[in-house]
């Protein structure tokens, strides 16, 4: 038997003594991505009320809705854990017992829409607004055949002429609930511009055949107005409660997703992770900008690193007032851990994994990639590969072909690890001190070593290559082994930088003729007094470099 498709219908009422932001927060960065991360629920989605200060006063301010692809998996292991500890955290019992909750099951029932319709959960459309007119009925006995008749010949054709309509759904109690009183649920969606004031509108719940349905048809009848507030994705991306003192520090009880206030600046980070659609996790810190639509930046790491690589330039980046307006993520790519897939990695697979960053958190286009070495053969192909996605890149110390001998040379460098044989408390191997030391050696200038602050990074970074898992390494050292993007930069048109540093070996003579040969043209930048990573060595002019591109328009 096929299975039964629905919504899962939530109103909600804060009480006095839950903040805002701690509501927000919870409910934003915690419970909706938490549902949304299961297969069977398609969106989710938060509305307000606008009806208040109306025949609504006192009902509850807040509804969501989430659609169902089968109705019987909520009452399954997968949903219902989330309910109860272990998995529901402490913040969210202590959370719900200052809410007034009404939780509600229903089963689909019919849907028409207009040429105009569009599906909000889709990422293109993120930002769009929606008006909800919800009405609920109960209807009085052997009652049912004639509602059904009066929404097909005749309500349903009107109200789809109302302007601005754009969608009408018609749900039932669900069969999970075994209640005796069946409650119909029709949602009427409208654009924000609409005419539900007007003579469509007034014509469509005025007639004959309407007044006998609410008199003879309906015996309780509710009506609730609501706007479009927030559209849930699998990651938590809400900055904005993080900017208060109302809200604590919170880890979830898989330590997989955290989130870190810093009231009154620009500080405050939300880190968790993005699953693919070959089930590789990648985690990812995202900071800057609470407004949920700000422009966001990533950052696309070097093989064998993870995202402290950017720590120096993303403090100098946010020291610049003109830079307050952007969203900074960063995640570790594959091959970090032994995480990494199944499949082959290439510098396409690197790319898709940028992309699902951006739909779980449900930016249309980046307003920029930034990427290093691996990192910015991957950026670059993004760019090339999605262009849609990609507004800008900026690609750093890499090259736009494999280098002759590539595979050979990283063949080597794994023997080398495999050979020390160092492995962490839990029996992993990793890449260990030698081929740790001959990395940074070689990526960082001799200059760097000093014995001061950018030695600590260059050592810091040193360890991050030693933990990093020696599987993740055979397999994400792959992308570096065969790829040429050279045809498709002659093409190219989304706004690029090329950025060496300076003592980079043949590189900066490599990235000057990439940006040379790229289609609209490209800026180059060379670091000086820096070698592979110009980001560790001079964040300062690094950002600099940064800052001034975003700004050329």
């Amino acid at each position: 038997m096929a299975p039964t498709s629905g919504i899962l219908h939530v109103t909600m009422q804060p009480k006095p003594e839950l903040p805002p932001a701690q509501f927000h927060d919870w409910y934003n960065n915690e419970h909706g991505p938490g549902r949304l991360r299961l297969h069977f629920i398609q969106n989710g989605f938060r509305y307000r009320a606008t009806d208040l200060e109306g025949p609504g006063k006192g009902m509850p301010e807040w509804m969501a809705i989430y659609d169902i692809t089968d109705m019987a998996k909520l009452e399954s292991e997968e949903y219902t854990r989330l309910r109860k500890a272990p998995v529901q955290s402490q913040r969210e019992r202590d959370t719900m017992k200052k809410i007034t909750v009404d939780r509600k099951f229903f089963d689909f029932v019919e849907s028409r829409e207009s040429k105009e319709f569009k599906r909000l959960e889709d990422v293109n459309n993120e930002g769009q607004g929606n008006v909800m007119i919800a009405v609920s009925l109960i209807l009085h006995p052997e009652k049912k055949a004639e509602l059904d008749r009066w929404y097909a010949e005749e309500h349903i054709d009107l109200i789809s002429k109302v302007p601005g309509w754009r969608r009408t759904r018609r749900f039932k109690t669900s069969t999970l609930e075994n209640k005796n009183d069946i409650e119909y649920l029709a949602l009427h969606e409208y654009a924000p511009e609409n005419g539900l004031a007007g003579p469509e509108f007034i014509a469509a719940t005025t007639t004959p055949w309407c007044d006998k349905i609410w008199s003879e048809v309906v015996k309780v009848r509710g009506r609730r107005v609501y706007d479009l507030y927030y559209t849930f994705g699998p990651a938590p991306r809400d900055l904005q409660p993080l900017f208060t003192a109302d809200v604590a520090p919170f880890t979830s009880s898989d330590e997989k997703t955290s989130t870190h206030p810093s009231p009154g600046d620009h500080m405050g980070s939300i880190d968790s992770y993005v699953t693919t659609k070959d089930g590789v996790i990648l985690p990812y810190h995202l900071e800057g900008s609470t407004d949920l639509h700000a422009p966001l930046i990533i950052l696309s790491n070097s093989i064998l690193v993870d995202w402290g690589i950017w720590d120096g330039f993303v403090t100098q980046f946010f020291q610049q007032e003109q830079n307050y307006k952007y969203r900074v993520l960063r995640y570790h790519t594959r091959g970090r851990t032994s995480d990494c897939g199944n499949a082959l990695i290439t510098v396409d697979v690197l790319a898709s994994d940028i992309i699902a960053l951006l739909d779980a958190l449900r930016v249309p286009q980046a307003a920029v990639l930034i990427g290093v070495s691996l990192g910015g053969a991957t950026v670059l192909n993004a760019a090339l590969k999605h262009p849609t996605r990609v507004a800008a890149f900026v690609s750093c110390d890499t090259s736009s072909k494999s280098p002759e001998g590539n595979i050979k040379a990283w063949g080597e460098r794994i023997k080398v690890a495999e050979e020390e044989g160092l492995k962490t408390q839990s029996g992993e191997g990793v890449v260990g001190e030698n081929l740790a030391e001959m990395t940074t050696r070689r990526w960082f200038v001799k200059e760097s070593y000093d014995g001061g602050s950018v030695q600590k990074e260059c050592e810091r970074v040193k360890e991050m290559v030693l933990n990093n898992s020696l599987e993740g390494f055979r397999k994400s050292v792959e992308a570096l082994f065969e790829y040429d993007l050279r045809e498709e930069m002659k093409s190219a048109k989304a706004k690029a930088a090329f950025v060496v540093g300076g003592g980079d070996g043949v590189l900066p003579k490599t990235m000057k003729a990439m940006a040379e040969s790229y289609g609209t043209g490209a800026e180059y930048h060379v670091i000086d007094g820096a070698g592979h990573l110009p980001m560790v060595e001079k964040p300062k002019e690094f950002a600099a470099v940064v800052t001034n591109f975003l700004a050329s328009g």
